[in-house]
This record gives structure tokens, C-alpha cells and sequence, in this order.
């Protein structure tokens, strides 16, 4: 075999393994943050749990994300907006069991995700704890909750699929362009999973939108 022959075999090789790892995520128990990729030198929020597509039985769940190029300032928090700091809005939503089908078609259709099944938000002291009794007090309650720690801890999650928004936010509140999403789905016991009726069709399809 000439030497050329075998630099290609090898590189041939290199590559099928490369896709392998590529196509399997780095195998089962890896937690690569999860985000879209950032220019350099840019703020950037990645999901490191719970993984997209999480099934699990408990009903609390432990988010922790990845902050880079973004100082969170908890002195500065409900200040002025200072370039490069702030905080993270984490906005977790139930998406609805039963939906009628056109709604469902219609959010599924949507390039945008204007049309996306929101659902019932958890971001209220009973389900975000600390993080949910800071947004009462600043008026986000049932929107986003805030956190200038890189993690948040809900609690008393009903069976369900939901979808997580983490955004990074300015001192004041206003968003940046910064974000990441996940979706999970906690496991009801068995027999006691959703039955829709009245014409309306089970809508978890529309929580894997990014």
C-alpha cells in the first residue's frame, strides 16, 4: 500500500468515527451545554440539564446553564444596563395536553414559532422558589423568573411536556438576543397520561420547537 493510499485510509477512518460521535452526541451520559453557535468574543448562553428531550419521573428539576462573554451582576440587578452584564430570565412552560388540531397545525406551521402552544407558565414562588418570589416582586410573575446564579430549581412540576426559555437580560430587565431552549417532558404514572376528547389531538409534538 503506497504511502498516499494509507494517509487517505486513515483520514477515511478518522472521519467515519468523527460522525459517529457527531450523530450520537457523545454517547449517553455526556452533558454538552446546549446552544447555538456564538461569534467569538460574543455573550452566549448554552443548557447544560436538563438535556433536550429529557424524560424523567421526578417532578422537580435542577436547571443549570453556561454563561460566557456575560458577567451576572447581582449588585447591579434592576440598575442601569451596563455593557456585557446583567442577569438570566428563565421562563419555564407546561405545553397544553389536548389542543385542537387547526391550533396545532397552525403553531407546527409557524417559521417563527408565533404560533407555538405557550402553555401554562411555573414561574411563581410555589414552582421557582426564591427565583419566583423575586418575580412577584418585580412584576414577572407568570412570565419569566429571574436569577444572577446560573441555575434555578423548580419544584411540584405536574406530568407533562415543557419547554424552557433562558434568555440573558440586561440590569433593567430588557432582554438580549441571547438565548438557549430546551424541552422535557416529566412522566405521569402509568394510566394516568392525558385523553383527549372533543375532537382535539395530544399536542407534545409542538414542545420540541427550538
Amino acid at each position: 500500500m503506497s504511502a498516499r493510499t494509507a494517509v487517505l485510509a486513515v483520514g477515511c477512518a478518522a472521519a467515519i468515527v468523527l460522525a459517529a460521535v457527531l450523530a450520537l452526541g457523545g454517547g449517553e451520559g455526556a452533558a454538552t451545554p446546549q446552544a447555538t453557535t456564538a461569534a467569538p468574543g460574543e455573550p452566549n448562553v448554552a443548557i447544560v440539564s436538563p438535556r433536550n428531550g429529557a424524560r424523567q419521573k421526578s417532578h422537580a428539576v435542577v436547571v443549570k446553564v453556561q454563561v460566557v462573554n456575560f458577567q451576572l451582576s447581582p449588585r447591579h440587578f434592576g440598575g442601569e444596563p451596563q455593557l456585557g452584564e446583567g442577569h438570566i430570565r428563565f421562563g419555564l412552560n407546561r405545553v397544553p395536553d389536548c389542543v385542537d388540531p387547526v391550533k396545532l397545525q397552525r403553531a407546527i406551521e409557524s417559521p417563527f414559532g408565533k404560533g407555538r402552544l405557550v402553555g401554562r407558565s411555573f414561574d411563581y414562588p410555589a414552582y421557582a422558589g426564591p427565583n419566583g418570589v423575586l418575580a412577584t416582586r418585580i412584576g414577572s410573575a407568570g412570565s419569566y423568573s429571574p436569577a444572577t446564579r446560573p441555575e434555578i430549581y423548580y419544584h411540584q412540576l405536574p406530568p407533562g411536556f415543557y419547554r424552557l426559555v433562558i434568555n440573558l437580560a440586561q440590569n433593567d430587565g430588557s432582554t438580549t438576543p441571547f438565548h438557549a431552549v430546551t424541552n422535557f417532558e416529566i412522566l405521569a404514572s402509568p394510566g394516568h397520561g392525558p385523553h383527549c376528547s372533543g375532537g382535539k389531538v395530544p399536542s407534545a409534538k409542538a414542545a420540541a420547537f427550538d
